[in-house]
């Protein structure tokens, strides 16, 4: 079992699209047994994958409440299950604050790895204690840089916040190649995966599916796949 964490230092540059997106293509492409765990309490990825309302208990399984299996639903797409997120995740950070167990996630995640060969974690932004729980517990942390300065340097605090102690995936994400001050971020990283902005990306929220389920074979939906493909190599290495 692999844990890939999607993450960012700051919020809208499309950590749930991806989180969502690669999720599918773990289910679908590759057919692993895939988990998406959702740990934002903002709940996105829980709104596109589920129909299911929120019972305001997603906190309880780090406080020992409730075990995670109890939390785990059907999206409708095979092999992909969800643990969905509510505003009870508010107050995680506080709570992991107040355990003082480093690796809670972590010993959390061993738990469900008979059942799963991929877990995802769709993570909320920001340097904190969810933050670095997550960092100890994924194999691999993918994240997501809007091709700009600002984004850019969020990206570069986290691989200093990390020091070599994980391994990490940048991807521009929300790409439009005929703007300037994306097509020079282009050029300074190409050997970063590029997922473009598409108005079939942004319709997910309409569809509240991935794009790969109704738009394939489209310039976001094979950037999804390609970019699938290059987080399963490197995770082999």
């Amino acid at each position: 079992m692999a844990t890939i964490a999607i993450y960012s230092l700051k919020g809208g540059v499309g950590k749930t699209t991806l989180a969502v997106n690669l999720a599918w293509c773990a289910a679908t492409l590759s057919a692993r047994r895939t988990l998406l765990w959702d740990l934002d309490p903002q709940a996105a990825s829980t709104f596109l994958l589920s129909s299911h309302k929120a019972k305001e208990q997603a906190q309880s399984v780090f406080s020992k409440d409730v075990e995670p299996s109890r939390l785990i639903q059907p999206t409708g797409i095979d092999r992909l299950d969800l643990i969905g997120a509510d505003a009870s995740l508010r107050g995680l950070d506080h709570l992991f604050h107040e355990l003082d167990k480093k690796k809670r996630l972590q010993k959390l995640l061993t738990g469900l790895r008979k059942s799963y060969d991929r877990i995802l974690l769709d993570c909320p932004p920001g340097l904190t204690e969810t933050s670095d729980q997550v960092m100890r517990a994924a194999d691999l942390i993918v994240v997501p840089v809007i091709p700009s300065p600002l984004s850019e340097r969020a990206f570069a605090e986290i691989v200093r916040h990390l020091g070599g102690k994980a391994q990490v995936m940048p991807v521009h994400s929300m790409v439009d190649r005929r703007r300037k001050l994306h097509a020079e971020a282009l050029a300074r990283h190409p050997d970063w995966p590029v997922v473009p902005m598409a108005s079939v990306v942004e319709s997910m929220a309409v569809r509240r599916a991935p794009v790969g389920a109704f738009a394939g074979k489209s310039p976001g939906g094979q950037a999804f796949a390609q970019l699938w493909q290059a987080i399963e190599r490197r995770l082999a290495t």
